[in-house]
């Protein structure tokens, strides 16, 4: 069995132009108020992982280009498409109406654990995954108007995980729903 690590070139996948022809995944991703650039910087690298369409960078979100969100994205604001909106909310309430499914990361008392949680078998469903502020969470009035409210079960001390680190969990649990 051959453990040796692969090397730079063996882990180069495609460019930057090849992936932005790649076909997606029926899947977008939405910052509401993520004042971190770390964390916009992790979820586009995560995003380009994932073969994410799109990402929504709403409000005080911030936007590339940016030294902090390059420092963390790794050239990944340059693959993934973003654009970025004023008001979350509309936002939310727009896509509902062109047909997203709407899927808030947040801790509510009827979330469901994301283990349970299953996109459409049909393959026909667009998913939007909604993940919020680092203090205040995702805006309430969206967490209303979801779809579907999912939690990751957590059993530590914390109350919480860090937004790019519950996005990068929910996105590839939603990854592996989509492939399948």
């Amino acid at each position: 069995m051959d453990r040796a690590k692969k090397n730079i070139v063996e882990l180069t996948r495609c460019g930057v132009e090849e992936y932005r022809a790649m076909s997606k995944l029926p899947l977008a991703v939405m910052a509401d108020n993520v004042r971190s650039m770390h964390n916009v910087g992790s979820l586009f690298r995560t995003s380009d992982a994932f073969r994410v369409a799109g990402i929504v960078l709403a409000g005080i979100s911030g936007v590339p280009p940016h030294p902090e969100i390059s420092k963390t994205a790794l050239g990944a604001e340059d693959s993934v498409a973003w654009r970025h909106v004023p008001d979350a909310v509309a936002e939310t309430a727009r896509l509902i109406d062109e047909g997203w499914t709407v899927c808030v990361l947040e801790q509510t008392h009827n979330s469901v654990p994301l283990q349970d949680f299953h996109v459409d078998p049909s393959g026909a469903g667009k998913y939007l995954l909604v993940v919020g502020n680092e203090v205040n969470g995702v805006d309430q009035r969206i967490v209303d108007m979801a779809h579907h409210v999912l939690e990751i079960p957590q059993e530590g001390t914390k109350h919480s995980l860090n937004v790019a680190a519950s996005a990068a969990i929910a996105l590839f649990h939603l990854y592996v729903g989509l492939r399948s």
